[in-house]
């Protein structure tokens, strides 16, 4: 995700639009639960004639005046109250935040940049195209695709792995030992621990705890990404999907790509 504080304009439109949903009464609810100055909007009134197409154009008026950080937060919150008064909201209005490049994961809003292109280029070749699927995958809420499609591009590597260091046949080794196996192959922990003994700073007390830790970490990894395939891929499981792991998942599996590139 960029650093810099993105103004959540696009998600103010959706949020808008689902807002229209709702009773008069209850959009003056969302916004006084949101910040707005309530004196502003007290003259439109259901009972005088108003609209509610007027009442969220006077707020367009009040949000303009904003600044990034108190918009945004306004932004969030309207979403919070959308989803507690009506839960049902919760899928349509986060497959059309995820069209705009957004989503809404764990009462958070975040941009869907997940990926940069300074990431992509450490991945290996070979895995772009699936990596670039799950991006699609998740934009368009197939969330157990997503998991598919990142687990799709470890095999890949790790089968090409397979065969240009002569380690027999990876359809033999579960999707663990794989990447396991294959991050031994190309002695990706023996050459940070000599990379790490020519700098300043480091000891053998220090380097010896901290490969071996970084060697398990990878190994979990492994198993993680084993497990959410096993249980939510769209080709094997038949579990619910839970949509903060699915991101998650994403991270952990280019972790273990740049390991392998």
């Amino acid at each position: 995700m960029t650093n810099t504080i993105k103004k959540m304009t696009e998600v103010w439109g959706v949020t808008r639009s689902t807002i229209l949903d709702f009773a008069f009464s209850d959009i003056k609810k969302i916004m006084g639960f949101a910040g707005i100055d309530m004196s502003i909007i007290a003259h439109l009134e259901l009972k005088n004639g108003s609209t509610k197409s007027q009442l969220l154009s006077e707020i367009d008026l009040i949000t303009g005046t904003m600044d990034t950080s108190t918009f945004n937060r306004f932004v969030l919150i309207c979403c919070e109250k959308i989803i507690e008064i009506m839960p049902s909201k919760i899928d349509s209005l986060n497959s059309n935040l995820k069209k705009l490049g957004w989503s809404y994961i764990d009462n958070s809003i975040t941009p869907i940049d997940i990926l940069n292109i300074e990431e992509l280029s450490y991945l290996p070749q070979d895995a772009l195209t699936d990596i670039n699927k799950a991006m699609t995958r998740f934009r368009e809420n197939d969330l157990s695709g997503v998991v598919t499609s990142v687990c799709g591009a470890l095999d890949s590597v790790t089968s090409n792995i397979y065969r240009e260091y002569d380690l027999g046949d990876p359809t033999q080794d579960s999707f663990q030992q794989r990447i396991v196996n294959s991050i031994k192959a190309l002695q990706v922990i023996e050459k940070l621990r000599n990379e790490l003994y020519s700098q300043d700073g480091w000891d053998e007390s220090d380097i010896k705890p901290f490969t071996k830790n970084l060697e398990g970490s990878f190994n979990q990894a492994a198993y993680v990404m084993q497990t959410l395939r096993s249980k939510i891929g769209d080709v094997h499981g038949t579990k619910s999907v839970i949509e903060s792991l699915v991101y998650d998942s994403i991270k952990w599996s280019t972790l273990l790509l740049r390991m392998l590139s």
